[in-house]
């Protein structure tokens, strides 16, 4: 994997880019540098858990590879379609094919409880739920008796 320079005149960090960090995006744009378009991605945090949702309509749950490897989730997707057609006289023929691919990678904050991150796919979004460790939860306020 390259790594693309992020000195960008036009590139601002957001909050999410410090605790979800892309790899290769190189900014908040859903068109990477050979025009491919990439889904958009939601990311909400809850006291919980981080939700990250990614739109992809026409996609099913089968397309998609979800890894996870040094703390760095990495969402992928690779479609190919081909179709061909010719009439009876021969005279004609076509044929059309299209590929699209995409691949998004955050690294994940020390709060995710990595063994119990699951996905669903629902209605064209990518829903993956990354929980947080225990011992990252708000705790609920408490007194402390002084003796």
């Amino acid at each position: 994997m390259s790594l693309i320079n992020r000195n960008e005149a036009n590139w601002q960090p957001s909050v999410f880019d410090d605790m979800f960090k892309t790899d290769w995006l190189g900014g908040t744009t859903n068109v990477n540098s050979i025009g491919t378009s990439i889904p958009a991605v939601n990311i909400q945090e809850t006291e919980e858990s981080f939700s990250v949702e990614v739109a992809a309509p026409g996609k099913t749950k089968e397309d998609f590879n979800i890894e996870l490897e040094n703390d760095v989730l990495t969402i992928s997707s690779e479609d190919k379609k081909e179709n061909e057609s010719t009439e009876r006289n021969g005279r004609y023929t076509r044929k059309e094919f299209s590929y699209s691919t995409f691949k998004r990678a955050f690294s994940l904050p020390d709060s995710v409880d990595s063994e119990k991150i699951s996905a669903q796919y629902n209605n064209g979004v990518l829903e993956i739920l990354l929980p947080k460790r225990e011992e990252a939860k708000v705790q609920a306020k408490r007194m402390i008796e002084i003796s």
